[in-house]
């Protein structure tokens, strides 16, 4: 027998699936999936930083996450939709972090195609972060992610509306950013190439803190012209193919096995 509160996450449910198109849902099922592969990761900083997604449709709305959940939680129709105001665009009792929404307003309003943005607060993100160097060239890893790199100075809790314009100026047509002494974020067309992407630069990142924790004296750089060249070999649709074709089925294949209540 269903408890109560299986029974009102039901209706719930059955009200917002039918209340959206499905166009809207199959995002809201790939944004709640991201949400699950975090916490899944450990990328997750108890309810703080955000992973959005933009609603198909002219109006801009996006999709993040309710400010009083865990990411474990997260399910497609547990997400917020609210407009580049920060208002909810439906009736909610869950709260937005406003962090959240000054990061990823500026950019699903200022690039088209940032459909996806990804925000992490990862120790070994954190740390990158705070590196003179920023992120380093010495793994195959971070030369895929190198070349598409931007780097914002940090201006403290992102709530200042007014550092959006900033975070747009410095993200330029970049896809990944290193927030000075704060974490790392991504963009991608779609959920998968977004996540694909922030999962290099922390792979990247996590590499960097381990490999320094040896010193830097028996550092080994790569033979010339190799950081150019996997620029090359990982850039382009290649890349967007793998993302949206290979590794996101995968991911969400590996989710169903574990639990598929994120499509809820």
């Amino acid at each position: 027998m269903a408890t109560v509160m299986e029974t009102i996450s039901a209706v719930n449910d059955d009200h917002v699936r039918g209340a959206v198109s499905d166009e809207e849902w199959a995002v809201r099922v790939d944004l709640a999936a991201a949400y699950r592969l975090v916490a899944l990761y450990g990328w997750d900083d108890l309810i703080f930083t955000h992973l959005s997604a933009r609603v198909p449709g002219p109006e801009h709305h996006f999709l993040i996450n309710p400010y009083d959940m865990m990411f474990e939680e997260i399910t497609a129709s547990s997400l917020v939709k609210i407009d580049v105001e920060g208002q909810p665009v439906v009736p909610t009792s869950h709260p937005v972090n406003p962090a959240g929404f000054t990061i990823h307003s500026a950019l699903h309003m200022a690039r088209e195609d940032a459909h996806a943005v990804m925000h992490l607060h990862t120790p070994a993100g954190q740390a990158v972060s705070a590196m003179a160097e920023g992120l380093l060239p010495h793994t195959q890893t971070a030369m895929i992610a190198l070349h598409d790199i931007a780097y914002h100075e940090y201006e403290g809790i992102a709530t200042d509306l007014e550092e959006r314009e900033r975070l747009v100026q410095d993200m330029g047509n970049k896809n990944a950013m290193i927030l000075r002494n704060h974490g790392t974020l991504a963009v991608g067309s779609t959920v998968g190439e977004c996540f694909l992407r922030l999962y290099f630069l922390e792979r990247a990142c996590d590499a960097q803190v381990k490999m320094l924790s040896a010193g830097r004296d028996g550092l080994y750089n790569p033979p010339q012209g190799t950081p150019e060249k996997v620029e090359t070999q990982s850039s382009g649709p290649g890349m967007s193919a793998v993302a949206n074709m290979l590794a996101w089925p995968a991911l969400l294949r590996k989710l169903d096995r574990i639990d598929p209540s994120f499509r809820n």
